[in-house]
């Protein structure tokens, strides 16, 4: 169970380079499963201004025009290692470097289009925010 007692909300996001590619990171905390890189929003931060502190630590990248993708409720989820309630609060944005820096929160890290990664080993969390970008792209391109 969550520590707090509450649900622990996070930010994460779908980081697509200036060709259209995601990222998406390995990650024993989600049984080896490929992911997004995000993080807690701590105390005193907006959700963008989390995002932006974790995708640096977990990357080393810089993003840009963040806008908010859609919200997730990860209910003790059994992707992930511990018994957690986490509130997902994903986003999408861009970067403009593919040098990618990981940390001990990450295994590896593979940049992908979003049909390709829809074959890689995701969890189900990150298959409904790559959906999200997709029908969001199909949608501003009508």
């Amino acid at each position: 169970m969550s520590e707090s007692g509450y649900p622990e909300p996070t930010a994460g996001a779908l980081i697509q380079d200036p060709e259209g590619r995601i990222l998406l990171i390995r990650s024993h905390k989600f049984n080896d499963l490929y992911t997004i890189p995000g993080g807690h929003i701590e105390l005193g931060e907006t959700a963008e201004e989390a995002l932006r502190r974790e995708i640096r630590e977990e990357t080393g990248l810089e993003i840009h025009d963040v806008e908010f993708l859609l919200y997730q409720d990860f209910v003790f989820g059994d992707s992930f290692w511990k018994k957690k309630h986490f509130i997902f609060l994903d986003f999408a944005c861009r970067t403009d470097c593919t040098d990618v820096r990981i940390n001990e929160e990450a295994q590896a890290y593979v940049w992908s289009t979003p049909e390709e990664a829809l074959t890689l080993p995701i969890d189900r969390y990150t298959v409904k925010a790559i959906e999200a970008l997709l029908a969001r792209r199909s949608s501003n391109e009508k």
